[in-house]
């Protein structure tokens, strides 16, 4: 199957406004689509539109090759539903929060793979994080010391755009630097 589209890998310290900023983008660029991960979060956790389910099941999907990518990370394993690859042949840029941890074999993966990576400063993680209650003080503490993580060498395609003011100018930032040659790709 040849891919046309890109995988567009999104990337930053938690608090930084990941999940927003893709949903922002997707509906700046209606083209532009966003791939629902599995996680073994607990379901009344907030956050992401994801499929939560069970250790044992997300173990077995892996286990039948369910996933493109799949990872783990703060206690929880993520995963990338296999149906990416058919929907990038199809022609479709897709955004999908990943780990660093995985950046390298999505590269391996997905020709044209690109990584958007979003900044933020120290103060503005603590107020995100606060905000969004899902983790203790101490957890919080823990994910700030982690912010200023290192990107994989030998990544080819990175773009770094800091998310620290409005939504708006974030977007447009990211809008030109996917997409230098006009607004929005057309398919």
């Amino acid at each position: 199957m040849i891919q046309r589209g890109r995988l567009i890998g999104v990337v930053g310290p938690s608090g930084v406004g990941k999940d927003t900023v893709m949903r922002a983008l997707s509906d700046a660029c209606p083209e532009l689509g966003l791939v629902r991960r599995v996680i073994t979060r607990s379901g009344g956790a907030v956050g992401e539109d994801c499929d939560v389910v069970s250790r044992a099941e997300f173990d077995t999907r892996r286990a039948r090759g369910e996933f493109a990518l799949h990872w783990q990370a703060h206690g929880l394993h993520y995963g990338v539903p296999g149906k990416v690859g058919r929907q990038l042949a199809g022609g479709k840029d897709l955004l999908v929060n990943l780990s660093r941890s995985v950046l390298l074999e999505a590269q391996d993966r997905f020709p044209g793979f690109l990584t958007l990576v979003l900044t933020a400063s120290e103060e503005v993680l603590r107020e995100r994080l606060l905000q969004r209650g899902r983790e203790s003080r101490s957890e919080i503490a823990g994910r700030l010391e982690r912010r200023n993580f290192a990107i994989p060498e030998g990544l080819n395609r990175v773009i770094e755009i800091r998310n620290e003011g409005c939504l708006e100018d974030t977007v447009q930032a990211a809008r030109a630097a996917l997409y230098p040659e006009n607004d929005c790709r057309v398919i």
